[in-house]
């Protein structure tokens, strides 16, 4: 028995890193999972994305779990194209518990232009608008929806990273005022909605040459190796990064009942990143 036998979750940016990760974990608890990814580059990120065949193994290790997986390929940009692609998979699997919106980039470093704010404002942003907007039509009592946040975010606006680092800073810290202003009014239904934040988390977000260059200005074309070097200095116990399975273990939680009176929280998986950093009442 599973803490999510028969339920149904869908999770946008599933075809890799912490989307694929909370997608084989929801699976591993029972859920079917409708896996929403763009597979494609966009032209103002500064490093690439996914894949059809990554969203292909997240399919493949969902359906190990003896669950459904129905996959498909949209830009959480696109309004229309996000609605029509969660009733397709609420069709095809005949119901919606779980939403998690997880899609973003973060467009760091060089090769940043005015176009890498808007990709990041309609991805991390209103790509989340369009995954929980499109899920609610389909949710009952019970539900619960989980947003992808950031430490980064709750630590300050980060107007010094260019425009795409400027744009993930403002999306993110939206976002939590988002779900803090939903949760009032989806409390009445007894449907939750909670963000949680991570820190630094080892998936391709983090190993890029924008973000190596971000942790070591110093360098003119750092590697990850000397990446590596200043990542502790985000968190406060003594580690480089979070693993996705970190973040999962939280999600999992939140998508379970026994989360089921915790709702308008902004939840930190940052490894003492935050008290590190911000003085006790600020």
């Amino acid at each position: 028995m599973g803490k999510l036998d028969d339920k149904v979750a869908v999770i946008s940016g599933a075809a890799r890193g912490q989307g694929r990760s909370h997608a084989v974990n929801l699976a591993a608890e029972g859920a079917s999972v409708i896996v929403l990814d763009i597979c494609a580059d966009l032209e103002g990120n500064t490093y690439p994305l996914s894949r059809p065949e990554d969203l292909d193994e997240t399919v493949a290790l969902i359906e190990k779990h003896g669950v459904r997986a129905h996959p498909v390929i949209v830009d959480v940009r696109e309004r229309g194209a996000v609605w029509a692609a969660v009733a397709e998979g609420v069709e095809a699997l005949g119901r919606l518990d779980i939403v998690v919106a997880n899609a973003g980039i973060a467009p760091l470093g060089k090769g940043q232009t005015l176009q890498s704010w808007s990709d990041t404002i309609d991805t991390d942003l209103a790509g989340v608008f369009n995954v929980i907007q499109a899920s609610l039509p389909h949710l009952k009592a019970g539900a619960s929806i989980i947003a992808t946040g950031s430490l980064a975010a709750q630590l300050g606006s980060s107007t010094k990273q260019g425009p795409g680092g400027s744009a993930y800073s403002l999306a993110k810290q939206v976002v939590a005022h988002y779900v803090n202003d939903l949760a009032v009014q989806l409390s009445k239904k007894s449907i939750r909605i909670n963000a949680v934040h991570p820190t630094n988390v080892n998936t391709d977000m983090l190993h890029n040459e924008g973000m190596y260059k971000v942790f070591r200005p110093d360098l003119d074309a750092p590697t990850r190796e000397d990446a590596e070097k200043s990542f502790y200095a985000m968190q406060g116990m003594p580690i480089p990064y979070i693993e996705p399975q970190d973040v999962s273990d939280l999600v999992v939680f939140l998508a379970s009942d026994q989360s089921r009176y915790i709702t308008g929280s902004q939840l930190r998986v940052d490894a003492g990143g935050y008290v590190k950093s911000v003085l006790w009442g600020k």
